[in-house]
């Protein structure tokens, strides 16, 4: 043996041997391996997982194109009424406009007179007149002695009587059935013109007319076969249809 080195034997018995495992040193990563796929016996260093890394701008695609409109969806139902908002600017002036047709004239007038006398009797007499002196359009009916109204609107109507010697005179002027106004004069040694006038808003169909009343007393109108003593007269001031 040489100077200086020592030799030592080193003797293992079997079962030593077979407790232990030959295990190599100089790899420390084969070992791992080795005993990583043992599952025996643990790692004996930490290993690091490998993370796949996706890069997100590779999987991204281009922006497409717009795709066709849809079809119109169902109606749906009507919401309340909003409130009223402000006046809106007074607009500027507009032009003047064509000139409209011309308004339709309506006209109604009648004059009549009576020459014979008449006396009361027992019941209420109509006034019926014998001279026709205007009958525009024949609204006044001298059989009835009634004038009849076409042209609802203002009226005026006149009546002017001749009283007789000791009698009185008592008549009034009729609107239908109604007694508007009274002409009236009482008994008087001289006989005079009495008269009455006044306005009435007739309907159309609306009557006016003249009736003497009946035989309470002596009542009567003086007349006679030359001049005419009695008249009614009447006429038309404003068409109800002109507002």
């Amino acid at each position: 043996m040489p100077f200086g080195v020592v030799s030592v034997d080193v003797v293992f018995s079997a079962s030593e041997v077979r407790g232990k495992e030959c295990q190599r040193c100089c790899d420390p990563g084969e070992e791992v391996r080795t005993q990583s796929a043992n599952p025996q016996y643990p790692q004996l260093y930490p290993q690091n997982q490998a993370v796949p890394q996706i890069n997100i701008t590779i999987l991204k695609g281009e922006k497409g194109d717009s795709g066709q409109r849809g079809p119109y969806g169902k109606s749906g139902k009507s919401g309340q009424s909003g409130p009223r908002g402000p006046n809106g600017i007074k607009g500027t002036k507009g032009s003047i406009g064509t000139p409209g047709d011309p308004c339709k004239v309506q006209y109604a007038a009648f004059s009549v007179g009576r020459k014979k006398a008449i006396h009361s009797n027992d019941y209420y007499q109509t006034l019926v007149f014998d001279t026709e002196l205007v009958n525009l359009y024949g609204h006044f009916n001298m059989f009835t002695g009634k004038f009849y109204c076409y042209v609802p609107g203002i009226y005026y109507f006149s009546l002017n009587v001749h009283t007789w010697n000791q009698k009185e005179t008592y008549v009034h002027v009729m609107h239908n059935e109604r007694e508007v106004v009274i002409l009236y004069a009482q008994s008087s040694d001289r006989s005079i013109m009495q008269s009455q006038s006044l306005m009435l808003e007739l309907e159309r169909e609306d009557q006016v007319w003249v009736r003497l009343f009946k035989g309470e007393r002596e009542n009567a109108i003086f007349s006679d076969d030359f001049d005419t003593y009695i008249t009614f007269n009447g006429h038309l001031i404003k068409p109800k249809s002109e507002g």
